[in-house]
């Protein structure tokens, strides 16, 4: 069951208007798979553009001219994946404006992570997934039971007389010649409009932040293209003592405990024995827990010390920059346009964990200055976006939100921000009890929205963000797939659901800012090289900086305006002009 909680939906009509004017000025692009000439030998790949104005096969290096050419007229790309088809053209130096990626589509669509062209075709064509062929495998068999199975059709169909996919043709291996590529290219136009049809039927907000999270992705590749710029000589300065043998740093720490030094430190029941030999009993050895008692003996700040080199060494060390740090002195690693739960952006590498303590390796290049942006407070205004209750909107005018919910709570600011955090994150204990009540009188209309939706988790049943993205909660419900049956787990499943809602939207208005940050600053040779959560990094030449500081402002409004369909509420930023990373935390 589907609990729409955060928009009015139309009559859920999956007809509308023809093809032209759904998604005008729209071409696909597809590249081919590699296959062998008559002497063995591998073939020139192949790629396929159609629009209205264009059918053509050409030669993978052939392709960013025409993509460039076509550019001009600013089309919106249509293609299965990004991840299958920028990098030829970033490797070219082409970079376009607009896109529909059907793998995203399908993901906002359909929940997860799984997002195959058999998988969107299906959902967009109201084909049950469970009726989908099996996988390619590529072998004999397949290849019999491709010409030979009575229903599936002629070979030079890319569907089956039942409405699916083939299973080669989902799996890339179909497109072999150029007739059959340009096939795979309407194939996708196909897919895209029904996807779009859908999509305006589910939700007035869905196809906007379809082309908001296309655009993410596209932002992805060049993320992985383009790299973080970083200062090698100080990210060594900064791990290199850190990465020494690790008795060395398990030394540091049990020398305040005489007697004890075979324990080990990497194992949470032994570091418990260690703390319980100088008086400290915890229930857990986390972070937060130790820092409670680093006045109480010495061996809490070293074991706290300990940690942190540990990380360092460990992940962030000598070896990390050897393998992850070009030449060019560019951290790179893989970006994906969201996680598969509530849709944030995420990186490998290291990107999104990286160490503070690092934060002074990252660096702009010569000639070049940093314009990091960090929204303040976006998941508090964000919920006075999606549950439209008006005071909590007028509490979003001020720079910080907190203190004019403090007034009205009548408590200190503190105290105020742990209520309306754990009103999002489902906390109920200690200070925020009281509060909590107070909450509830005075913005009763965010507080039911939030608690309609734990109610929707508790229940199994899956919602959709603000912007449209589905968040499936039935694969959280237990080995006999029923709700009710294990407290624990429904509790669990509604505070997810209840941070979700609040989180999914957070991340689609960030995806919105960054693709908008992206258009609007290319001009000045901006490139954005991080974004990490609610905070963008943007490399640009520094005689531009300022300007580009000042788009970045007004890119927040301009996306947010759009997003939140003008209700009134205040967005903000942290932006400053830096040269590293560091320079922006005082």
């Amino acid at each position: 069951m589907l609990s729409v909680l955060f928009f009015d939906s139309d009559d859920g009509s999956v007809g509308g208007p023809s093809y032209a004017a759904l998604m005008p000025d729209t071409v696909a692009l597809v590249i081919g798979p590699t296959a062998a000439d008559a002497w063995g030998a591998p073939e020139v790949p192949r790629a396929a553009v159609v629009g209205a104005d264009v059918s053509a096969v050409v030669d993978l290096g052939e392709l960013p001219a025409l993509v460039a050419r076509l550019e001009e007229g600013r089309p919106r790309w249509v293609w299965w994946s990004a991840a299958e088809v920028v990098g030829p053209l970033l490797a070219a130096g082409v970079r376009v404006a607009r896109a529909w990626d059907v793998a995203e589509a399908h993901r906002l669509l359909a929940g997860g992570w799984s997002a195959e062209p058999a998988e969107a075709w299906a959902l967009a064509h109201d084909l049950d997934p469970a009726g989908m062929p099996a996988r390619h495998r590529g072998d004999l068999l397949d290849l019999l039971g491709a010409d030979e199975t009575p229903g599936t059709g002629p070979a030079d169909d890319v569907t089956r007389p039942d409405g699916y996919l083939r299973a080669d043709a989902a799996a890339g291996a179909w497109a072999i010649t150029d007739d059959r590529l340009l096939t795979w290219a309407k194939t996708v136009l196909t897919c895209a409009d029904a996807q779009h049809r859908l999509a305006s039927a589910t939700s007035p907000r869905l196809v906007a932040t379809i082309h908001a999270e296309s655009a993410a992705a596209v932002l992805c590749a060049e993320l992985g293209h383009d790299g973080l710029p970083v200062d090698r000589a100080v990210l060594l300065d900064l791990v290199e003592p850190m990465s020494g043998p690790p008795a060395e740093r398990d030394a540091r720490v049990l020398a305040h405990v005489p007697g004890r030094e075979h324990l080990d430190l990497r194992n949470p029941a032994q570091v418990r024995e260690l703390l319980g030999a100088v008086g400290i009993d915890v229930p857990s050895t986390r972070k937060h827990v130790l820092e409670q008692y680093a006045n109480v003996h010495p061996v809490v700040p070293a074991l706290l010390a300990w940690r942190a080199d540990e990380r360092i060494a460990t992940t962030y060390g000598v070896r990390w920059i050897a393998e992850h740090v070009g030449p060019d002195h560019r951290l790179r690693g893989e970006w994906r346009a969201c996680d598969g739960g509530a849709g944030r952006m995420t990186a490998a590498s290291g990107l999104h964990n990286l160490p503070a303590l690092l934060r002074p390796g990252v660096a702009a290049h010569e000639g070049h200055v940093f314009v990091r942006a960090d929204l303040g407070q976006i998941e508090p205004r964000v919920l006075a976006v999606v549950s439209g209750d008006p005071a909590f909107v007028q509490a979003t005018m001020a720079d910080d939100l907190y203190a004019p919910v403090a007034q009205t709570l009548g408590v200190e600011r503190a105290v105020a921000k742990v209520a309306v955090l754990s009103a999002m994150y489902g906390g109920r204990a200690g200070q925020a009890a009281a509060a909590l009540q107070g909450l509830e009188r005075a913005y009763p209309t965010a507080i039911r929205l939030l608690e309609g939706a734990y109610a929707a988790g508790v229940r199994g049943e899956s919602v959709r963000t603000f912007g449209g993205r589905l968040i499936p909660t039935t694969r959280m419900l237990g080995p006999d797939g029923r709700p009710g049956t294990n407290p624990e787990l429904d509790a669990a499943r509604g505070r997810f659901t209840r941070n979700a809602i609040i989180q999914g939207a957070a991340a689609e208005l960030f995806k919105a800012w960054a693709a908008t940050v992206r258009a609007t600053t290319a001009h000045l040779g901006a490139r954005i090289v991080l974004c990490l959560h609610d905070e963008l990094l943007v490399h640009v030449p520094a005689a531009h900086g300022e300007e580009a500081a000042r788009l970045v402002d007004v890119a927040l409004q301009d996306a947010s305006r759009r997003w939140s369909g003008g209700s009134g509420v205040r967005f903000v930023s942290d932006t400053r002009v830096i040269t590293r990373w560091s320079d922006a935390k005082e």
